[in-house]
């Protein structure tokens, strides 16, 4: 980890010292590193910090670019798949307000198989009411048709040439309809592709979705179908409900996918209401399980983005990561990238904040790189990967710091011990409330 040893001035090793934050942080204004705090023009929504943004790109503050596979986004910030890139519309609003990119709502070939349902959302608030803390859907992809959805990526490619759009994909197991979408979507100009291996509750019957996501000996052979045919990055988004995420995310990258996007929704029922003993969201009186998202998934999601992420730098270190869940502030999404994230996915925050919020989501990242004596995103991409460890290694750490406290005030142990020279010393070092 050179770049932490650069930063902070001191070598990580296992069992050695790890400087407090005060110390790190001296250490960066010692090297005049630590940025001025950032002038609030404006508050944004709910009174958050904001910052303008111009083709998505800060007008001061520290450098939120990043380039990940090739493509370069003005900030980390990209719209997750789902109603907030829907159509043209929504998706020409977030290229206006300023998001690093737009992953559009998953397109298949045949949008006449799809019948979406409503109501289809419910929340799960704070005990006062006041909070949502997390949000379910029984959402299914997106009920257009191929060709409207084809002829909208044209029109916003050729509107926004510089700006990042994603193709979300998914599709029945047969090899022809991957490769029909995947080429019929890079004519229109799509910068790359996230192959939806993870929507946990839509089709599961059509082989859709994280029913595929969850059998590796298909994803292996769906991801080579893939890449046969792109010419652009394609990013493979995992899905949350398996034992361990690192085993298809692995499969996928051995298989030739870019990067990994992780993670989808998380299977839930949200409750059931005690008056009409109906579950929620509740279609003519019945439902069905959905995906789970936004704040409560978010210490989850980061677990998941861990483990992925120190696989990737063990083992495919050209590879990158899109984090996703729950990321509702800048110092969120600071939480994915320090574990290794290179960009951060929003979905459901825009459904419940709106278009606008990126403004504030950028200038809450500044402020954190601000704070830190950060640059640029690649300063602290992954920086807190080294310090997850195995809880035997956090006992013996524990039992080997306790080991030098007890060496540091063993003071004099007997009479015979004490000398002239180092008399206070010794005497200090039998002080039990210094």
């Amino acid at each position: 980890m050179a770049a932490v040893a650069s930063v902070f001035g001191f070598k990580h090793r296992v069992g050695g010292p790890v400087p407090s934050r005060a110390a790190q942080r001296a250490s960066r204004i010692s090297r005049g590193r630590v940025h001025q705090p950032l002038r609030v023009v404006a508050r944004g929504l709910e009174g958050r910090p904001w910052v303008e943004l111009k083709d998505g790109v800060p007008t001061s503050g520290p450098d939120l670019s990043v380039t990940v596979n090739g493509l370069k986004f003005p900030n980390p910030f990209v719209i997750g798949s789902g109603p907030p890139g829907t159509n043209y519309t929504v998706m020409k609003k977030a290229f206006d307000e300023g998001w690093g990119g737009v992953i559009a709502k998953t397109v298949s070939l045949n949008a006449d198989l799809v019948k979406n349902v409503t109501p289809r959302y419910a929340k799960m608030k704070s005990e006062d009411g006041a909070e949502v803390l997390g949000w379910q859907n029984i959402e299914l992809i997106s009920d257009r048709s191929f060709e409207v959805m084809l002829a909208e990526f044209k029109q916003l490619k050729e509107e926004y040439p510089d700006r990042i759009l994603i193709a979300s994909i998914m599709d029945e197991y047969k090899k022809e309809n991957w490769v029909e979408v995947v080429r019929r979507c890079e004519e229109v100009g799509v910068d790359a592709f996230e192959i939806n291996f993870s929507c946990p509750h839509g089709m599961p019957e059509r082989k859709m979705g994280a029913a595929m996501g969850q059998d590796c000996t298909v994803l292996d052979e769906v991801c080579g179908w893939v890449k046969e045919v792109a010419t652009v990055p394609v990013w493979a988004k995992m899905t949350p409900n398996i034992t361990d995420i690192t085993e298809p995310a692995n499969v996928c990258l051995e298989k030739g996918m870019d990067g990994i996007a992780a993670i989808n929704t998380i299977m839930s029922i949200m409750g059931v209401n005690l008056d009409t003993l109906a579950p929620e969201p509740c279609v003519e009186g019945h439902s069905t399980p959905g995906g789970y998202s936004y704040k409560a998934v978010r210490p989850i999601a980061l677990a998941k983005c861990m483990a992925i992420a120190q696989m990737i730098k063990k083992e495919f270190p050209d590879r990158t990561l899109s984090g996703i869940g729950g990321i509702d502030t800048g110092g969120h999404a600071a939480e994915f990238i320090l574990l290794g994230s290179d960009t951060v996915q929003v979905c459901t925050g825009v459904m419940i904040h709106g278009y606008p919020l990126v403004q504030n989501l950028c200038a809450e990242l500044q402020e954190f790189m601000g704070k830190h004596g950060f640059e640029s995103i690649a300063e602290f991409k992954g920086m807190s990967l080294e310090y997850f460890t195995t809880h035997t290694d956090l006992v013996a750490r524990q039992k080997e710091a306790i080991e030098k406290k007890k060496k540091a005030k063993v003071g004099i142990e007997s009479d015979d011990k004490w000398t002239g020279e180092g008399f206070v010393a010794e005497t200090e070092s039998m002080v039990s409330n210094v």
